[in-house]
C-alpha cells in the first residue's frame, strides 16, 4: 500500500494501536486503558482534530474487515498483536471508538502528567527519544570514545533548529520530574532507549542537565545577506 493510500485510511488507527504496544488492551465499557489514557492525553493538546480522524478510521475498520488475501496483498492495515484473540479484535475496536467519540463529545479528557506508557514517552519527548536511542544505546561504548564524543557527534550532525528543539525537551523534562527520584529519571530515560549509564561522577538528573546546558550554548554559523549590488 502507498504511505498516502494508508494514512488516508489508516493513519490515525495505526496510532492509537501503537500506543498500545506492550500495554494491556483491557479497555471496558465505562473505563479507558491507560494506552488509551496515554493516547488522549497526548493528543489532545496538539493534535485534538485527529481523535475524531482515530474514531471514524477505527470504526470503519471495524465494520469492514479485511480478509486473508487482501491482508496478504498488503492492501490493508495488519493489526499488530496486541494481546488479543482474533475473535476479539473487531469488538475492541468499536469499543475504543466509542470511547474516542464519548471524549469529544463530553470533553472527557486525562488529566495532563507523566507519561505512563512506552509510546507515550515518546510521543512527548521524540527528539530527547532520538539522541537517547540513536546515540546512547547499548553500541555507543563501540562507536564514540564516551559520552562526550556521542554529544558532540550528535550537535556536529543535527540541525540547529532541531537541537533547540531537543534542548526545550530536556527542560521540560528536568521541571516534569523536578521533586521525583533518580530511580523516576533512570525509567523515563530507559524507556526513551538510553542504555548506558551516564558518565561519573554524574547522576541521570544531572547528567541530562549537563547536556542542556552544552547545547544551548550551540549557535549555528550565522552567514549575512550579501549586500545589493550598485547599478
Amino acid at each position: 500500500m502507498k504511505p498516502l493510500e494508508h494514512d488516508r485510511k489508516y493513519g490515525e488507527l495505526d496510532q492509537v494501536i501503537c500506543a498500545y504496544l506492550g500495554q494491556a488492551a483491557d479497555d471496558t465499557a465505562d473505563e479507558r486503558s491507560v494506552a488509551l489514557d496515554s493516547y488522549l492525553r497526548q493528543t489532545w493538546p496538539t493534535r485534538p482534530w485527529a481523535i475524531a480522524t482515530a474514531e471514524q478510521q477505527l470504526r470503519e475498520y471495524a465494520q469492514h474487515p479485511p480478509g486473508r488475501l487482501r491482508l496478504r496483498l498488503g492492501e490493508f492495515y495488519p493489526v499488530p498483536d496486541i494481546g488479543l484473540a482474533e475473535a476479539q479484535i473487531q469488538g475492541w475496536l468499536l469499543l475504543v471508538a466509542d470511547h474516542l467519540k464519548k471524549s469529544v463529545e463530553e470533553g472527557d479528557v486525562p488529566p495532563p502528567g507523566t507519561p505512563q506508557t512506552r509510546w507515550e514517552w515518546h510521543a512527548r519527548f521524540p527528539e530527547l527519544g532520538q539522541l537517547l536511542g540513536g546515540w546512547f544505546s547499548q553500541d555507543m561504548p563501540d562507536e564514540f570514545d564516551g559520552h562526550a564524543a556521542a554529544l558532540a557527534d550528535y550537535r556536529g550532525t543535527t540541525h540547529p533548529s532541531v537541537v533547540t528543539e531537543l534542548v526545550g525537551e530536556l527542560h521540560e523534562l528536568l521541571a516534569l520530574l523536578n521533586d521525583a527520584d533518580e530511580a523516576d529519571y533512570a525509567l523515563a530515560v530507559a524507556e526513551l532507549g538510553m542504555e548506558v549509564e551516564p558518565p561519573a561522577p554524574y547522576a541521570m538528573s544531572g547528567w541530562l542537565a549537563l547536556i542542556a546546558d552544552r547545547l544551548t550554548g550551540f549557535r549555528a554559523q550565522y552567514r549575512p545577506p550579501s549586500a545589493p549590488q550598485q547599478d
